[in-house]
């Protein structure tokens, strides 16, 4: 019973980030270089403990998502996926000296900041260049394609800053 109330949670959580990117956020574009990509916070911050197959369902539900509002054909879905595929890899080179507990989760609060920046920014500009690579299709205009994963990669990555800031509670050890 108690997984089900988890998977549950998770469903909402997953409809709330597409419902906020693609009423709200879709709209901020700085000057049509850098765009937000807030739905992967959804994926960022899954729990430690997700198993990988659940990632990689989860970020290709995401992504598909994400395709059928943006009529993308299938790039959103293709960059989550790779998302999902690399977090465990990168969670696992920041892994702290003492190991994860079963109660971590990916906060920046309990993990710390520069864990954290090292976390989201390594993850975000990966899903950014091979979103924007697969949409370009080509190499012909790379300057601009490099400068929307860099622009995009700090916003994206600002905003996802801030969220975890304002709305994750910090849990103090007493």
């Amino acid at each position: 019973m108690r997984e089900l109330g988890v998977v549950l949670i998770q469903l909402l959580r997953l409809a709330a980030y597409v419902a906020v990117h693609t009423l709200i956020i879709s709209k901020l574009v700085l000057f049509d270089v850098g765009w937000c990509f807030f739905y992967l916070g959804f994926l960022l911050y899954l729990p430690i403990t997700t198993p990988i197959v659940v990632q990689l369902l989860l970020g290709f539900v995401l992504g598909f998502s994400m395709d059928l509002f943006y009529d993308t054909g299938g790039v959103h879905a293709a960059a989550a996926v790779l998302l999902a595929f690399l977090r465990p890899w990168v969670l696992r080179l920041l892994t702290p000296r003492d190991g994860y507990d079963a109660a971590d989760s990916v906060n920046i609060h309990q993990m710390g900041g520069q864990w954290f920046v090292v976390y989201l920014g390594l993850l975000v500009v990966l899903h950014h260049a091979a979103f924007f690579l697969l949409e370009l299709g080509s190499f012909r205009t790379f300057g601009l394609t490099l400068a929307k994963i860099l622009v995009s990669t700090l916003f994206t990555g600002i905003t996802l800053l801030i969220i975890q800031l304002l709305f994750f509670p910090s849990r103090r050890k007493r």
